[in-house]
């Protein structure tokens, strides 16, 4: 599909689903910057899109700040003067985005510590005790 964004080879979100506002940057830039909306905010609406339900449900649970709490991804680019490049910026911030969101989370394999370790974590705090022992007030036996 020529008119979308592709995340992977099997998923990609239509262009129709991404909503583009031009805004004017913050930060100096001289004379030009007061005349030109240069910064681009995208918005795209999770919910609301031609997703997976399964999809859908990773990309909200993934913890970033640029998703709402309604699921709306908003991201403002403008590290550069013209707006195709600032577009083209925040494409690829929400396609980051989306990615890592999909991306499955490695599975824990529970583990044990081998006799050596264990053995020397022992040794270590036998030792630390006794040094810390050794700093109390000295006695007299009289």
């Amino acid at each position: 599909m020529a008119d979308a964004l592709h995340i992977t080879r099997k998923t990609y979100i239509p262009m129709a689903e991404i909503e583009f506002s031009a805004i004017r940057a913050s930060g100096p830039g001289g004379q030009h910057v007061n005349k030109t909306s240069s910064a681009i905010q995208l918005r795209f609406d999770v919910n609301a899109s031609s997703l997976l339900e399964g999809q859908k449900q990773r990309i909200l649970e993934f913890r970033d700040s640029r998703i709402s709490d309604s699921g709306v991804i908003v991201i403002k680019a403008q590290n550069h003067r013209s707006q195709d490049r600032n577009r083209a910026e925040a494409l690829d911030r929400l396609k980051d985005i989306i990615d890592k969101a999909l991306k499955p989370k490695p599975i824990r394999r529970a583990t044990r510590p081998s006799q050596g370790a264990v053995r020397r974590r022992l040794k270590a705090k036998t030792i630390r005790s006794e040094v810390k022992s050794l700093r109390g007030k000295v006695r007299r036996d009289d």
